[in-house]
């Protein structure tokens, strides 16, 4: 029996492949006419070693992945959510096939000497290159001096085992993927740190030309993480956010078919910021997050997006 090849599209990072290959091992479960194989790449944002706004901010992630699949070079690709830009449409020709069910949206503290943020010494220093993080970061540990930090989750811990740094605020999701769960210090409540709009949550994209491998990969889709995700997104298009943008966002599904959404926006040293959350039927997670992005920018966000950008 001849069986149907296809190939899985992946940033090179250990994080992406363990990804890639848990979609893998899941499609050859799903269909035994199917064969998978990994088509690891790495990526422009993968080998910038600066600000990543100067490569078009996030997008410099899925780039590469974007074209090899529009090209044919690859069926499907596998994605954190949160690479993706959530202020602009997919490509013309892609569509998210399938949200995988959500981990853990938490950020997570790892410490050289297991201390909490709290613990830390005056001036200590946390590396992060998210402003989202730092902006929450500055306003909740004012003690602390944040710096930056690029590589991906295994190149950052490395750097913190060379006494780059004291601390280091990484995805609980994430570490999670590499085997790294044993290294968090203390889990930071979403009170304290807002996770990022789609954390947690790894997507498949395919062809919208294919339809036998886009209903294939539907079957992996968990409707209530498409729908947080829907709903966070929409939020964070109609603030225009971009990867400068302090901006925070969570969607929770409840089981009486209700979404309900928190936003925040920050001000870079995160001496501002404006909240709102709303509840909306789940029928509709998109007008919800536009909803909440009109109250924000009501209340000022406008201001602090554009104060970020000009940074």
């Amino acid at each position: 029996m001849t069986r149907r090849l296809i190939t899985v599209g992946t940033r090179a990072s250990p994080m992406a492949m363990a990804q890639a290959e848990q979609v893998a091992a899941v499609l050859d479960q799903l269909d035994s006419t199917v064969e998978t194989r990994l088509v690891p790449m790495t990526t422009s944002g993968d080998r910038w070693t600066g600000e990543l706004a100067t490569i078009g901010g996030k997008g410099a992630f899925v780039r590469e992945l974007d074209r090899a699949q529009l090209a044919g070079e690859v069926t499907i690709a596998v994605h954190c959510l949160k690479d993706v830009p959530g202020d602009v449409a997919l490509p013309e020709g892609l569509t998210i096939a399938a949200y995988l069910p959500r981990e853990d949206v938490h950020d997570a503290v790892v410490s050289r000497h297991g201390s909490s943020l709290d613990d830390l010494p005056a001036d200590a220093l946390v590396a992060t290159s998210s402003p989202r993080r730092r902006a929450q970061l500055t306003a909740r540990w004012p003690h602390l001096r944040v710096t930056a930090v690029r590589g991906n989750t295994n190149t950052r811990l490395r750097k913190l085992d060379d006494g780059e740094c004291d601390a280091m605020i990484l995805a609980v999701a994430g570490l999670h993927r590499i085997g790294q769960a044993a290294r968090i210090t203390s889990v930071l409540p979403v009170e304290d740190m807002l996770p990022a709009v789609g954390a947690g949550t790894i997507v498949i994209t395919a062809r919208t030309g294919d339809t036998a491998t886009a209903e294939l990969v539907a079957r992996l889709n968990h409707p209530p993480t498409a729908l947080a995700a829907t709903a966070e997104r929409a939020m964070l298009r109609a603030l225009t956010g971009h990867c400068h943008s302090p901006i925070g966002g969570l969607a929770q599904v409840g089981p009486d078919h209700t979404v309900r959404l928190s936003g925040a926006v920050y001000s870079p040293d995160g001496a501002k910021r404006v909240t709102a959350t709303e509840q909306g039927s789940a029928t509709d997670a998109a007008a919800l997050g536009r909803h909440v992005a009109q109250k924000l920018l009501a209340a000022g966000a406008r201001e602090l997006i554009d104060s970020a950008a000009a940074r």
